[in-house]
């Protein structure tokens, strides 16, 4: 019975369709209402009668563009999109049944990635927490789209996914990082935003990647990977829920995501994607140091237009009280994949909660990402997008030296009081707590006791939060000066 209910609900969700019984269909992310990312050729694809010819018409010019469904009814072709405006309509049509899609609009489009703090809604904290937001939130030109949360044992071709525009009401199930990131870019750019929410929360990054990539570059998922046929002859393929699973499944099994959520959207047309993740594989930061980059470079790999922008949040200060090393070490190989091209990081290190790995403030964390975003994607040069960034070190006698990227302005200690969260060492590596001295575009550390200094490390506890930033107000992420390995306190 466990396999019957997912047969159907696979058919189920494959294709929306305009009326019952047509075979002529749209993947579900094609629909009224939608945002079509601007000036661009514009994947689109659906279902129809094996061997039926396909033609896709557009309001905004006179092309026509053409398929061919293969042998199990499967078309795919694509459409030139125009510049940011409309409402435009999108008519397919095939062997006398016709969908049309109103309402469409070409703008600015968005994936909003990662686990519960991307995942995390407006009404996340009751309806009153951003209730000046969301009673302002009557904003036409900004279109959500949700996709469906989904394991999958095996790669899909379809999700459920649904379109809505914003309004008070729809803003409320909507992810509050996405919607902020949103707005400020459709406040400063001034053209249509379309916001898709791929996320599940406590899901790990391996489960975003594709079992081809997991299988070449990381075999330590072999073993778990290899199990997935069994169970998917046994209770199904997919699974929306905590019920009927096998034993152990769930949003952090290698590549099930990515079967499930990521494979369906492959090809559709998007500018870039925000990222907000890494609580969940803070046990082996090492890994994530090349796990990380490699899902970005899996995503470009499938979706082949480039290397599209991604921009992520790194995790926040929380009393990870279980964790048997520091977490700075996964906030360190966060830093790390800033080597990745076209990649930016939105430091949390003044905007976190101790005793919450959910922090209630999402206004900053968005607008750091949109400062990436306007800057580095829409050529926004007056905007500082980075808080300071560890660039080298200098041993003077007694104290380290240190010096930064991205000063911006000048140093300062955000909260007005003196650098903390310092923490110097010499050759015992017994680090100690240290003062610091902003000198010129510098911070000078130094500490009683330690006479021959050789280490520095900055925000280095689970909980810490620092207030080390720019003139700006950007906080510099956790660093350490040293390479000792990893687990060293």
């Amino acid at each position: 019975m466990k396999k019957v209910r997912a047969v159907i609900f696979l058919v189920a969700s494959l294709f929306v369709s305009a009326a019952m019984g047509q075979s002529l269909k749209l993947a579900s992310l094609f629909s009224s209402d939608m945002v079509l990312q601007q000036q661009t050729d514009a994947a689109i694809w659906g279902q129809a009668a094996p061997g039926a010819k396909v033609s896709v018409a557009v309001s905004w010019s006179k092309q026509v563009a053409e398929a061919t469904a293969d042998a199990d009814g499967r078309w795919k072709t694509s459409i030139k999109t125009p510049k940011a405006g409309g409402p435009h309509r999108v008519t397919v049509k095939s062997g006398g049944e016709t969908v049309e899609l109103k309402n469409v609009l070409s703008g600015e489009v968005w994936f909003c990635t990662g686990q519960s703090n991307m995942q995390w809604k407006m009404r996340g904290y009751g309806v009153d927490f951003w209730k000046e937001d969301v009673e302002a939130a009557n904003l036409p030109n900004i279109r959500f789209c949700q996709v469906a949360q989904v394991i999958a044992l095996e790669p899909q071709d379809s999700v459920q996914a649904k379109w809505s525009v914003c309004n008070p009401t729809s803003v409320l199930s909507f992810s509050a990082i996405g919607f902020f990131f949103g707005r400020e870019l459709y406040e400063e750019l001034n053209v249509p935003i379309g916001l898709v929410s791929v996320n599940w929360g406590g899901s790990s990054a391996e489960t975003w990647v594709a079992k081809e990539t997991l299988s070449k570059q990381f075999p330590e998922f072999n073993a778990r990977m290899a199990e997935y046929p069994k169970m998917a002859a046994e209770s199904g393929v997919l699974h929306m829920s905590a019920q009927g699973r096998p034993q152990g499944l769930n949003q952090r099994n290698p590549a099930v995501l990515y079967n499930g959520m990521i494979n369906p959207l492959v090809s559709f047309a998007l500018r870039g994607a925000i990222w907000y993740q890494g609580e969940s594989n803070v046990k082996d930061p090492v890994q994530y140091r090349t796990l990380f980059p490699a899902m970005i470079q899996d995503w470009r790999t499938r979706w082949g237009i480039g290397d599209f922008p991604f921009y992520y949040v790194q995790i926040a200060p929380f009393n990870y009280k279980s964790e048997p090393i520091p977490v700075a070490f996964l906030r360190e190989a966060q830093t790390m994949a800033l080597s990745v091209p076209n990649t930016g990081m939105a430091v949390t290190m003044d905007v976190g909660d101790e005793t919450n790995i959910h922090p209630k403030q999402k206004k900053p964390v968005a607008h750091r990402l949109a400062l990436l975003a306007l800057a580095k994607t829409y050529g926004k040069s007056d905007l500082v997008y980075s808080g300071p960034l560890y660039k080298a070190c200098k041993v003077e006698g007694n104290q380290i030296r240190l010096a930064f990227d991205h000063v911006d302005g000048g140093l300062v200690g955000n909260d007005g009081e003196a650098l903390t969260h310092f923490t110097i060492s010499g050759a015992d590596r017994k680090f100690v707590d240290a003062e610091a001295v902003i000198d010129g575009d510098t911070v000078v550390v130094r500490a009683a006791g330690v006479s021959k200094p050789v280490a520095v490390r900055y925000g280095w506890g689970n909980a810490d939060m620092p207030n080390l930033a720019n003139q700006e107000g950007l906080p510099a992420p956790s660093f350490r000066t040293d390479d000792w390995p990893v687990g060293n306190k």
